[in-house]
């Protein structure tokens, strides 16, 4: 079994209810959802003018491989409502693997770890909350550390 944390967001219509009907669905596929952050309501990343998203983080113990599960949370995704967006851009749903085990895998349509999860408030809060020690495997930093330093660059930086 591998562990996998998943960020899940939602800025459009019951942003509430399509995360808790993400979870539902991910556990009725036979997948185990071992913890579950807080919601967080974030500012939105990349597109600034939508509204305001709520996100979380959870660890999962699957034995999909990395391709399959991607190809579960597309399906679940589409299920919740997601249609075509721009990237970045409002969505219902929005489910993203953002570490597997500490595996480092990169193709055309999938990159482990995520590879702008060490520049989002939004991920790294309620996978510190989560999993502060668990680790980057390319940056060989832990949750916690990651999110220090962006609070640190965003505070040098006149971000808050």
């Amino acid at each position: 079994m591998s562990i996998v944390y998943l960020g899940i967001g939602s800025n459009l219509g019951n942003r509430e209810g399509n995360c808790k009907r993400a979870l539902e669905l991910i556990e009725n596929k036979g997948i185990l959802i071992k913890k579950k952050s807080s919601l967080y309501e974030t500012a939105p990343w990349g597109i600034k003018d939508q509204p305001l998203f709520l996100n979380m983080v959870i660890a999962i113990e699957t034995e999909l491989n990395p391709k399959e599960l991607l190809k579960v949370l597309q399906d679940l995704e589409t299920e919740v409502g997601r249609g075509k967006s721009l990237k970045w851009g409002p969505r219902k749903i929005d489910l993203d693997i953002l570490l597997y085990d500490n595996i480092v895998f990169h193709d055309d349509t999938l990159t482990i770890p995520h590879p702008l999860m060490h520049e989002r408030d939004f991920v790294l809060r309620p996978l510190h909350e989560i999993a502060p020690d668990v680790q980057h495997p390319l940056l060989k930093l832990t949750a916690g550390r990651l999110l220090q330093k962006l609070q640190d660059r965003e505070t040098s930086h006149g971000v808050s």
